[in-house]
């Protein structure tokens, strides 16, 4: 979703952008969570706290976590509005609801980054030397 104008930037604008990150990211993100303040007490709780985890885990900036915040306040919206339980949305496991939630934005997860480039490294190392830790060559002794 690019909300931008094609008009050109302001050199100021272009520097603040450098410094801060794009104006419409952040715009977005404050339209979420006004959308958030908005909802029932019970439900905005529920978001804040994933909020929280995917700080930590989800996607980092940029319009692919704004997407993903924005799809988060609309499940939760919807969920008030039918009057659908938390529980019902999140099921008994709210951390593997989160991490199913969060596949569907795999650009910029950099776990999922970091798991998948400590899985070839290790592919790779073995592959490499195509010998297990007790396997030298010589007998009696084992690999360091």
């Amino acid at each position: 979703m690019n909300t931008e104008s094609d008009e050109p930037k302001s050199r100021y604008r272009q520097y603040l952008e450098v410094v801060t990150g794009p104006l419409e990211d952040k715009k977005r993100w404050w339209r979420y969570r006004a959308r958030v303040k908005g909802l029932p007490e019970n439900y905005r709780t529920t978001v804040e706290a994933i909020e929280r985890y995917l700080m930590q885990f989800g996607p980092g900036d940029g319009s692919e976590a704004a997407s993903m915040y924005e799809d988060l306040a609309d499940l939760f919206e919807q969920s008030a509005a039918s009057g659908t339980p938390i529980r019902d949305v999140v099921g008994d496991d709210p951390v593997g609801f989160v991490e199913a939630f969060v596949q569907n934005y795999p650009t910029g997860r950099w776990i999922s980054r970091e798991r998948e480039r400590l899985t070839a490294a290790v592919e790779r190392a073995t592959e490499d030397t195509g010998k297990t830790a007790g396997d030298t060559g010589e007998e009696g002794r084992t690999a360091r």
